[in-house]
């Protein structure tokens, strides 16, 4: 799918370095930032579509916001499942999340929701940091002030990093088949709700932070906050059927016939996640679901859970081995500027799954 490759070619990696850039540029992969820094897409990777171009040239600044978010939805991902047995594996290739997105499974649902809520909160932040210049900050949301503060600083702009991420992620998604209808209803949904839950931020006036004055906006939830959200959806996500017997491409028009599998549960809820096969096997490695198998992922011997040794390792066992881990440890802070550390040496235990 194209969000796979959107990914690739936008995200930012930990050494600073850009996916998918190169320094020759064409009339037809040249894209300029708000600083007229000239960022070109490496052509041997699958391109944005038409109109992701042109939503990106229409909101100049924005490109660097995609990105951010992408980045940070990805190791929302990689941290949210750090302890399961799909753990969000990603690679450098032309697909980062590789085939899970080409199937119909709770995994892949998770990874569309993810990657459009990185995308809708990093343009919202963006917006009211003023690094885009087609936007700017919310003021409206705002109510009654109090006797010792007041309205009057720059909220996130939700709504318009909610349309734009909307529109930029679904333009990538030229079908209509049952894969992309296992994310396309939910977006915003399963996010919208704790989006909503924009807390309130003050910054104090008066002598000597006296704080005899406040101004106060709103401020998105961290995004830690939004995947821990959308891993409740995801834990707690609706196998469906779509209800029009012998089509597999519906409409957004459609999406009402989406019914569970079994018809004894409730139908999935606006903000559900919804999946229509079944999750394959990841305990050991398959190349034709491109899954790498738990071989080699360390286990907590202790734990009853899904990162316990029985469970992560599958019922194969695992082995034991101890390592030396020297660290810095005892850091004093020496009057002006300077910290002492110490070097301690542990040793750690560790569990790898066979």
């Amino acid at each position: 799918l194209a969000l796979s490759s959107l990914s690739n070619t936008l995200a930012v990696n930990n050494s600073g370095r850009w996916w998918g850039i190169i320094n020759v540029a064409s009339s037809t992969n040249l894209l300029t930032d708000s600083k007229n820094v000239q960022l070109v897409l490496d052509p041997s990777l699958q391109l944005l579509s038409r109109k992701q171009r042109k939503l990106i040239r229409q909101n100049p600044g924005i490109l660097h916001s995609v990105s951010s978010g992408l980045q940070t939805a990805i190791k929302e991902c990689k941290w949210q499942f750090r302890n399961r047995r799909w753990n969000c594996p990603t690679s450098q290739g032309p697909n980062i999340f590789g085939k899970i997105v080409n199937r119909g499974c709770r995994e892949t649902a998770f990874i569309f929701a993810i990657t459009s809520a990185g995308v809708t909160h990093s343009v919202a932040r963006s917006c009211s940091e003023g690094s885009i210049e087609s936007c700017t900050c919310d003021y409206r949301r705002r109510g009654p002030g109090g006797p010792d503060w007041h309205w009057g600083g720059c909220s996130d702009n939700i709504d318009f990093g909610r349309l734009f991420g909307r529109e930029f992620v679904d333009s990538s998604e030229k079908g209509r088949d049952l894969r992309f209808l296992s994310w396309a209803p939910q977006t915003p949904s399963p996010f919208q709700t704790v989006f909503s839950e924009m807390r309130q931020e003050c910054k104090c006036h008066g002598m000597s932070g006296s704080c005899t004055v406040r101004t106060c906006w709103m401020r998105l939830p961290t995004f830690r906050a939004v995947g821990d959200v959308l891993k409740d959806r995801f834990d707690g996500a609706s196998r469906v059927i779509y209800g029009n017997k012998g089509s597999n491409r519906a409409s957004r028009v459609e999406l009402h016939h989406l019914e569970p599998e079994n018809p004894a549960h409730k139908p999935p809820s606006p903000h559900d996640l919804v999946y229509f096969e079944k999750s394959p096997n990841f305990c050991t490695y398959s190349g034709k679901t491109g899954t790498a198998g738990t071989a080699g992922r360390f286990c907590n011997s202790s734990s009853p859970g899904l990162d316990g040794c029985e469970l992560l390792c599958c019922g194969r066992g695992y082995r034991t081995r101890t390592q030396r881990v020297t660290e810095r440890c005892n850091c004093t802070f020496h009057w002006c500027c300077h910290v002492s550390c110490l070097n301690c040496t542990n040793t750690q235990v560790l569990h790898e799954c066979l």
